[in-house]
């Protein structure tokens, strides 16, 4: 099992929303690989070290998984299972496998992401 993190995920760490950094604290002791690509990334990052010391701190914690041609097509195709449109989630979905959870903001797009990929994929909303 992995946990994978959406933009509003690292938005909330990035903010000091208490919760979600006890909750990234435990799952990294506990041993839980955490995931995201780098989309996500890029939905993210405006600055540097210096400006968002929270955000580059969890992401030293956190695998960043290229978002590569098959990783591309993968989410092209939840994307038209779905009619979504946001491939950065898509991708998110992707790369996910079964009894993967994924932290998110926005759970209601996941869910239907989720469905469309008929795995077993847990969404936890912030």
């Amino acid at each position: 099992m992995s946990v994978l993190l959406d933009a509003g995920a690292f938005i909330a760490i990035e903010s000091g929303y208490q919760p979600i950094n006890r909750w990234l604290n435990g799952t990294r002791q506990s041993g839980i690989p955490l995931k995201t690509h780098g989309g996500v990334i890029a939905q993210v990052w405006r600055g540097g070290t210096r400006g968002q010391a929270r955000l580059a701190r969890a992401l030293r914690m956190v695998e960043t998984v290229p978002l590569d041609e098959e990783l591309g097509r993968q989410a092209g195709l939840l994307l038209a299972r779905s009619d979504l449109s946001d491939a950065i989630d898509a991708a998110l979905v992707a790369m996910a496998d079964h009894g993967d959870e994924i932290i998110t903001s926005d759970p209601d797009d996941l869910f239907r992401l989720v469905a469309a990929s008929q795995r077993r994929i847990n969404i936890t909303p912030l």
